[in-house]
């Protein structure tokens, strides 16, 4: 996915996320991608957030390139990690996900120096379609 096609998060979920990295000592490099994309992303209100877009406990189906394997996590912070259908937005993958519409690819460096190309699937829980709009 080229830096050109947007991604959307809402104030709610930018808010947390850049405090949450605030308080860190210092930001790990692979952290600092999560940043850029933050920095770039269209930032809405929780009830105006697309349908079709992956936020903050939004449960997403995804691939990556070349695997026809997919994937289903549940985005959270790193505190609310229960199971390992749970997935931080601080992993590199998590990072990836926040703000992608179903069918939005992007490609994502990963711990072992390569680059994965990350493909949405489809979001099967969204917060906002269930009323939850401040989860």
């Amino acid at each position: 996915m080229s830096e050109s096609n947007p991604i959307y998060i809402s104030n709610i979920d930018i808010n947390r996320i850049t405090a949450m990295l605030d308080k860190m000592p210092s930001v790990a490099a692979e952290l600092v991608k999560l940043e850029e994309e933050l920095d770039r992303a269209i930032v809405v209100e929780p009830e105006e957030m697309p349908d079709n877009v992956v936020r903050m406990n939004s449960t997403v189906e995804f691939k990556f390139s070349g695997d026809e394997k997919v994937l289903t996590r549940t985005l959270v912070y790193p505190q609310d990690l229960k199971s390992s259908d749970d997935i931080s937005i601080f992993a590199p993958v998590g990072s990836a996900l926040i703000g992608l519409a179903i069918g939005q690819k992007l490609d994502w460096p990963m711990p072992n120096k390569q680059t994965k190309t990350i493909e949405i699937v489809n979001v099967t829980y969204q917060p906002e379609q269930s009323g939850a709009l401040t989860r």
